[in-house]
């Protein structure tokens, strides 16, 4: 594999990590589920799902939290290609996330929900480059604070 092959699979990979933040923050959580494969798996604190479906079912009930808002700010991506149909991932992130009034202006700020990282391998499919799994990991969380989408 040459280095332009690897930059834009990288590039891929990258464009699922931002896209799955944009989707939930965006209010379009449940299109989370088409950024994996048909068998993905999204692994958080408390639960595994398996499955494209499944998964949709969990990012519609975030996505009907209309009270929600939520800012995901991820750093410190990093990816490494296995080979032309994988990959993995890291990327630290930090989680704002504040339920309240749907029709608010804004939320309060204070400090972050949790802070953690997305553990990622990606894989090749015939529709582009998908999530084969995803694990949240929690490294900080604010005292009473849920599990993250």
């Amino acid at each position: 594999m040459d280095s332009l092959e690897r930059l834009l699979i990288e590039r891929e990979c990258e464009r699922l990590v931002m896209a799955y933040c944009h989707y939930i923050d965006g209010g379009r959580a449940k299109d989370v589920a088409d950024l994996f494969s048909d068998d993905g798996i999204w692994v958080s604190v408390d639960r595994e799902v398996i499955g494209r479906d499944a998964i949709a079912k969990v990012f519609l009930d975030r996505q009907n939290q209309s009270g929600r808002v939520s800012r995901h700010i991820c750093t410190n991506l990093l990816i490494d290609v296995i080979d032309q149909n994988k990959a993995t991932g890291v990327v630290y992130v930090t989680l704002f996330r504040h339920d309240g009034p749907p029709d608010r202006k804004s939320s309060p700020s204070g400090v972050p929900t949790v802070i953690g990282e997305y553990r990622d391998s990606f894989v090749r499919t015939k529709d582009g480059w998908r999530f084969q799994a995803r694990t949240v990991k929690i490294d900080f969380a604010r005292e009473g604070t849920t599990p993250p989408s």
